[in-house]
């Protein structure tokens, strides 16, 4: 398996309101090899959020380096970090934020404008990506009329409807009961499976260790396990 982004000693400090400093993440190595679903593990407060977003390039470190497909991100503009994340990556977050007023099908759509591909595309990429999630027969219908499982399915699709070559879950499944969290990992399992992708995902669920390629357990900000 290729290494497709790599994280080298990283540290994350951030000052509070007293001027002191709080240390979220320090001397982190991660390595996330191409087409496989890697798990951040940890409680509230671990550092696992804020190391997906330096992951992602919401973040930078204070210091260390993050590579990926080859570049070192953490030295780039934040044009060529906004263009990297359009076009590359994509992120599937706790909250679906979905448009309430558009229906899945315009909400996928409307995510495949914000990347940039072709208007001749979009139509296809849109119900490709929601019958991958199961929901040809929904694709019509507006968040409210949808259940929390298949609003989250709904953002699944948004964020693999463009091809990107990373997808960043923060949390995917807090806000979903335990069958529903199932359906959803299991659908990130079948996306690493059958289409290659690569997906790294936050949680703090020990029933979803089993499911992953790889485990990174955070503590404190740092590594304790692997």
């Amino acid at each position: 398996m290729a290494t497709i982004l790599k994280a080298d000693k990283i540290l994350r400090e951030f000052k509070i309101g007293d001027g002191n400093t709080v240390t979220a993440l320090k001397d982190v190595c991660v390595d996330i090899e191409e087409g496989q679903l890697t798990i951040l593990r940890g409680r509230s407060g671990s550092g696992k959020t804020t190391l997906i977003n330096i992951l992602g390039a919401l973040d930078k470190p204070t210091d260390g380096e993050v590579v990926f497909d080859g570049k070192d991100i953490t030295k780039l503009s934040e044009k060529k970090r906004d263009d990297l994340r359009r076009h590359d990556m994509a992120f599937v977050f706790q909250s679906v934020a979905l448009i309430a007023s558009m229906t899945a099908y315009e909400n996928v759509e409307f995510g495949l404008r914000l990347a940039g591909v072709p208007a001749n595309e979009r139509e296809q990429r849109a119900k490709e990506a929601l019958t991958r999630v199961g929901l040809e027969k929904r694709m019509y219908h507006r968040p409210g009329e949808m259940s929390g499982g298949e609003q989250q399915r709904v953002a699944i699709a948004r964020a693999i409807a463009h091809r990107p070559k990373i997808v960043f879950a923060d949390e995917p499944t807090a806000e979903l009961d335990t069958v529903t969290s199932l359906h959803v990992v299991k659908l990130f399992k079948e996306l690493v499976a059958e289409k290659g992708m690569t997906i790294i995902m936050t949680t703090h669920d020990p029933s979803m260790m089993d499911i992953a390629d790889k485990v990174y357990t955070l503590e404190d900000g740092e590594i304790v396990g692997e």
